[in-house]
């Protein structure tokens, strides 16, 4: 962020942004808050140009929360009038995430199930859940209506959601956070966007399995990375 800022490097000039996961300048004013208005207010021409132009870009728990909280997720929607919303505004934001339905951090694995017909590009072609760890206090994904949340089904934005080891959308435990729905994660319309709370970067090897000593394989986060750089 600091080399951006200073203009050492330009965001335009790479073709795959990944806004990771992290307390962000300490979360002290809630998570990804400080983060976001960084990007909206001092990288917002070029992160805007870089969504538009179609480079994969994914936030990753405290990532999440800032590509939120900036309104590049989950994008604009129609307005009471049936027209289509332009430009973002703090008071037009859609979703939020809250803190955790239990008020405690939560640190546990679990198993999301990518929407086969979500336009996002990370999950395209994935027929199989993914398994990962979550870590976080502030995860729960709301909507701000139930136009939104049913504009949100409606167009497949829900890339990934918690289920349980059947793949059936379950409560807590596989739903850490209680998020609406069981959502995870977020795509924009134009698919190239996607935020989730959990983190399919800490099982991109077999053995980074927790239950790797007794057999157990698959269902690695590296798959989401791959489609990434495919799309690039």
């Amino acid at each position: 962020m600091n080399q951006l800022l200073a203009g050492e490097h330009r965001l335009l000039d790479y073709h795959m942004l990944v806004v990771p996961g992290g307390f962000s300048y300490g979360d002290d004013l809630g998570a990804g808050t400080l983060w976001a208005l960084d990007l909206r207010h001092r990288l917002g021409h070029d992160m805007a140009a870089f969504a538009a132009s179609g480079r994969p870009v994914l936030g990753i728990c405290n990532g999440f929360q800032a590509l939120v909280k900036a309104g590049l997720l989950p994008g604009p929607g129609p307005d009471p009038t049936g027209n289509q919303q332009r430009g973002f505004s703090p008071h037009q934001r859609r979703v939020t995430l809250a803190p955790n339905i239990l008020r405690r951090f939560e640190c546990r694995w679990v198993y999301l199930s990518p929407d086969p017909q979500s336009p996002c590009l990370f999950t395209q072609g994935l027929d199989d859940l993914v398994y990962c760890p979550v870590a976080h206090g502030e995860g729960r994904l709301v909507a701000r209506s139930d136009e939104d949340l049913a504009d949100l089904t409606t167009r497949h934005l829900v890339a990934l959601t918690y289920v349980d080891a059947a793949g059936n959308v379950a409560n807590y435990p596989a739903n850490p956070n209680g998020s609406v729905m069981g959502m995870a994660g977020l795509c924009n319309p134009a698919g190239n966007v996607l935020g989730m709370m959990p983190h399919p970067e800490d099982h991109i090897f077999p053995w980074q399995h927790p239950r790797w000593h007794r057999g157990e394989r698959g269902m690695v986060g590296l798959r989401l990375f791959e489609r990434g750089v495919q799309a690039c």
